[in-house]
């Protein structure tokens, strides 16, 4: 069906890429819960407790404590780069930014050459996909340099694919854009850029090379047979026509974030599913309510045009087989990926992992919409070493838990288990199986706290504390704060900081505290709490993927920067989260106009930066000199100019040292 542009054009940009806002309950949003415990608590420490604390103590002794904190030093050792807006990428001085792969990169001996004009579903499925978000290195034979990428491709930007496929036309004096209909032959094109790809890579001479014949290489896409495994794989909701033993999937969507396990496989995150269903569901159909909660169907894909499973009235039961994470073994590139239903379903941003104490393996995984929640899965078996194929299953059997944050800093991880508390047949849950297919509803009734776009979260084995990123929410309205915490309408997200209890990461309670409030300090409105010592460059907003380096310190990219939201694009900055010099914010790299920062990634050796650079050029016509294709002109004029290095291919960039050694030391 023809779609208006605003739906045709998926972008990243703040109002976007996160959903309906679907959360019908009154549970407590982080925003009120933030106010309620600054408004009453008597030990805000740091730049966290600024707001609270100012009332009573001196603006000058505000001032003297920032400066003395920031005297002791960063973590970090670079020449801070400057924020704006242009069409490049942007490394701080002493680094370089090399381009690694491009959407349409051959990954195989026998791929074709990339070709814009004559891209088919078949090129494509041996070429690098569309849309990188994920980025993560599996060492071969233990090697910091030689190794197995794995990245993520979470959606396609037809406008941005296609040539001559946007008019721009004369709408009550007003110009639009108008987007003819896809093709089955451009469906297929865009079903083979999603996915993800594994490639083998190798540093010779300092530079990071694409093994195009590495025998492990491999692209998974919406097209690649799965396996439902764990509690919900033959469950009859999960059946259709086309698999009536409700165990076998076609294809993966929307991967954004994801993860590495201990064991070394790869785990990729179905997100925004919502949009890749159309139709209507049978009048009356039980699942009516269970899709209104993930806003299925928004129809923003077109794919239910061509193919059958992608219709409601077709396949009613199809959505119910996304939303999952996804398991791949890369040391076979024949094997069937697995979606690990104990894991949930919902808009999954992520799954970093990390072994706990006792062995167990524990991942945190956040539901990427306004208003929703934080989860961690505990595995019920223990991670072993020696013994790889023996962890092979591990993510089968074990506990999903969801947040709940309180006033006094405390943080409380609730089992989502079939059978406790709510989660009974008097709410029509009648198995785990229910229970995990709709994990919303059942977070809901357990009472979690409703979160401003939950998105990487990230454990760290240094200091033992979990990163929490939120990117925003616009739609928080005035009465669900005070003004002890003056962020309404919250542009710019903030960063929550976790602290296990014990150092243990299976724990069931914890301790939180506000790492950051993001965007411009110097806008008093913003109520932003970065230390004084982070300069007009270094402060963010819109915190979206992070990582912990081998040395601990965080790095936090970002998504929904621009000419109108920052006044500067999208990159990657090194924060500070311990010491003196806690909440200094640095930038050191960034992204050409229109583009989001994702990854980033770094090596074992931390000698290399591996950063996502997601869909150049989308956006650009909010920025006046942009030069590459946007949706307010006919690309047919712009592609006979294409250049291989033209950053409007999204991309992915090793950054290294000039003249070696491990960044940012």
């Amino acid at each position: 069906m023809t779609q208006s542009p605003e739906t045709r054009f998926r972008t990243s940009q703040l109002e976007e890429n996160d959903g309906p806002s679907v959360n019908p309950t009154d549970n407590r949003t982080m925003g009120e819960i933030i106010a309620a415990r600054f408004s009453r608590r008597g030990f805000l420490k740091g730049s966290l407790a600024v707001s609270a604390i100012a009332a009573t103590v001196s603006p000058l002794a505000l001032v003297a404590a920032d400066e003395a904190r920031a005297t002791e030093g960063s973590a970090f050792k670079f020449d801070e780069l400057e924020a704006g807006i242009d069409d490049k990428h942007h490394v701080a001085p002493g680094y370089d930014a090399d381009v690694l792969l491009r959407w349409g990169d051959p990954l195989f001996a026998d791929s074709p050459e990339f070709d814009p004009v004559k891209q088919s579903a078949e090129a494509q499925a041996r070429q690098f996909g569309y849309n990188n978000d994920y980025v993560g290195y599996i060492p071969i034979d233990g090697s910091a340099e030689h190794g197995l990428l794995v990245v993520n491709h979470e959606y396609t930007n037809p406008h941005l694919m296609f040539p001559g496929i946007v008019k721009i036309v004369d709408k009550d004096g007003k110009k639009a854009a108008e987007v003819a209909p896809l093709s089955k032959e451009q469906v297929d094109v865009e079903m083979a850029a999603h996915g993800g790809t594994i490639v083998e890579i190798r540093k010779e001479g300092g530079k990071w090379q694409v093994v195009r014949d590495g025998k492990l290489n491999r692209r998974i896409m919406s097209t690649t047979e799965m396996a439902l495994s764990g509690p919900v794989a033959g469950h009859d909701r999960v059946k259709t026509n086309a698999d009536p033993s409700g165990t076998k999937v076609i294809g993966t969507l929307n991967n954004c974030a994801g993860g590495v396990t201990p064991w070394g496989t790869y785990v990729m995150a179905e997100e925004n599913i919502h949009g890749y269903f159309s139709g209507e569901l049978p009048e009356g159909h039980k699942e009516a309510a269970n899709y209104k909660r993930l806003g299925i169907p928004e129809g923003a894909y077109e794919w239910g045009a061509h193919y059958d499973r992608f219709d409601l009235a077709k396949e009613p039961n199809e959505p119910n087989r996304f939303g999952w994470i996804v398991e791949v073994d890369v040391n076979d590139p024949n094997s069937v990926p697995r979606k690990r239903t104990a894991m949930g379903r919902f808009k999954h941003e992520g799954a970093e992992s990390i072994v706990a104490r006792d062995g167990r393996v524990v991942f945190y995984l956040g539901d990427d919409e306004r208003f929703d929640y934080v989860y961690k899965f505990v595995t019920a078996g223990k991670f072993n070493p020696n013994d790889l194929a023996a962890n092979m299953n591990l993510l089968d059997d074990g506990t999903l838990h969801v947040a709940k944050f309180a006033e006094d800093g405390s943080v409380e991880w609730m089992p989502i288990v079939f059978g406790q508390g709510p989660l009974t047949a008097e709410n029509g849950f009648a198995s785990q199986a229910d229970v995990l297919i709709e994990t919303r509803r059942a977070a809901d009734l357990l009472g979690a706290t409703k979160m401003d776009r939950p998105e990487d979260i990230q454990p760290n084995a240094g200091n033992g504390k979990v990163y929490v990123m939120l990117t925003n929410n616009s739609k928080r309205k005035a009465d669900q704060v005070d003004a002890a915490n003056p962020r309404a309408e919250n542009a710019f997200g903030h960063i929550i900081e976790i602290v296990e209890d014990g150092g243990d990461f299976a724990a069931n309670k914890g301790k939180w505290e506000v790492l950051l409030k993001c965007g411009d300090p110097s806008v008093a409105d913003v109520g932003a709490t970065f230390s004084t010592a982070t300069t007009a460059n270094g402060w963010f907003g819109m915190p979206d993927n992070c990582a912990v380096d081998s040395a601990g310190r965080l790095w936090v990219a970002t998504d929904g920067q621009g000419p109108k939201a920052t006044g500067r694009t999208d990159g990657l900055w090194a924060v500070d989260t311990e010491g003196a010099a806690r909440a200094t914010s640095k930038l050191f790299f960034r992204v050409p106009i229109g583009a989001e920062m994702c990854g980033p990634l770094f090596a074992p050796d931390d000698q290399t930066a591996f950063v996502a650079v997601q869909h150049p050029g989308d956006g650009g016509e909010d920025w006046e000199a942009f030069g590459r294709p946007s949706y307010y002109e006919d690309l047919s004029t712009r592609w006979p100019d294409f250049k291989p290095d033209m950053p409007v291919r999204p991309s992915v960039v090793a950054i290294t040292k000039q003249g070696g050694g491990k960044i940012a030391v």
